[in-house]
């Protein structure tokens, strides 16, 4: 169903590489200098993967802004004062579950400051779990099912073709994220520009402090590069050997496989058939495809064996 648009104003998709600067505007003036949001945060690596749309006024004029992430989730929702009270925020929120509704997403979230939960209440999202605070500001978890108005559902999860290498960095980052207990990675050296980034490493970092149940398991065809150029993960990898195992291919077959994985158990994988380039498919929910791919992973997993560079290394 298309909701009526109030008249004054306009709703439309927003193409993120042309519209990037009016996007960024108007959230600089909402969240950064408005609401004191740290310039780091509000801009995340995510952006460029996600559906943005936005509002103009009659003359053209960008007056809100909002995103869809691949994984359902809503965010960025941002007016400029001057249009508030006016309907644009509730407009462009129903044509981003629109949007979320047309590619068979059961189901979208949002974290809604804790003064706008009456807004998104009214749009058919409720409140769940425990308040907490994000970026200095208090919020809460909401969501709001779709599937019992689903009309066209897409054929099955979204499949998100990477392109880029910021693209390919900020998919990394989301999936390792989205980690709750286990990851697998396939990689010749451990693709420093993708995951050894200090948000990647924080990432890492917070999933192995879960401790008990996690699994990290790291094939790499090259352990000694990964040594040689100091790695940033180089000190999990040889401290927390319980929870991060890391082994080498030794078979040449597998020494010649050109692709690399990252695989999460949340559904979310990334899989490039050539590890020197950043290009590939992936998806941050997509099951079925993650089992099979994860399967890969395993038989060249048991065909490998400990890295004997990184046990060296550490004193093992």
């Amino acid at each position: 169903m298309t909701t009526p648009i109030p008249e004054g104003f306009r709703v439309e998709p927003a193409d993120y590489r042309r519209d990037f600067d009016t996007l960024r505007a108007i959230r600089d003036e909402v969240f950064v200098r408005g609401q004191n949001v740290p310039l780091e945060i509000e801009l995340d690596a995510l952006d460029p993967l996600c559906q943005h749309v936005l509002a103009r006024a009659e003359d053209g004029t960008a007056i809100g802004t909002g995103r869809l992430m691949p994984d359902g989730r809503i965010g960025r929702m941002a007016v400029v004062s001057s249009w508030r009270g006016r309907g644009v925020g509730g407009v462009m929120l129903e044509r981003l579950v629109e949007i979320a509704r047309s590619r068979g997403i059961a189901e979208v979230e949002l974290h809604s400051q804790v003064h706008a939960c009456a807004f998104y209440v009214r749009h058919g999202f409720e409140a769940y779990g425990e308040n907490f605070w994000e970026a200095g500001i208090e919020h809460v978890h909401m969501r709001r099912a779709l599937a019992a108005d689903v009309v066209e559902r897409s054929p099955g999860p979204v499949e998100l073709k990477i392109e880029s290498e910021h693209q390919a960095r900020a998919l990394s980052l989301e999936l390792l994220q989205q980690a709750r207990y286990r990851l697998s990675i396939f990689s010749r050296d451990l693709d420093p520009l993708l995951l050894g980034t200090p948000q990647a490493l924080e990432a890492l970092r917070s999933l192995v402090a879960r401790g008990r149940g996690v699994e990290v398991r790291i094939l790499l065809q090259d352990a000694a590069s990964t040594l040689r150029d100091l790695h940033p993960w180089l000190p999990l990898l040889q401290r927390l050997t319980s929870l991060i195992q890391v082994r080498s291919v030794i078979e040449p077959v597998d020494r010649q496989n050109p692709s690399a994985l990252l695989l999460n158990d949340a559904g979310g994988y990334f899989h490039r058939p050539l590890a020197s380039r950043f290009e590939g498919t992936a998806s941050l929910r997509a099951e079925g495809r993650r089992r099979q791919l994860q399967n890969e992973f395993d038989e060249l997993w048991e065909r490998g064996e400990p890295s004997s560079e990184l046990r060296a290394l550490s004193g093992l």
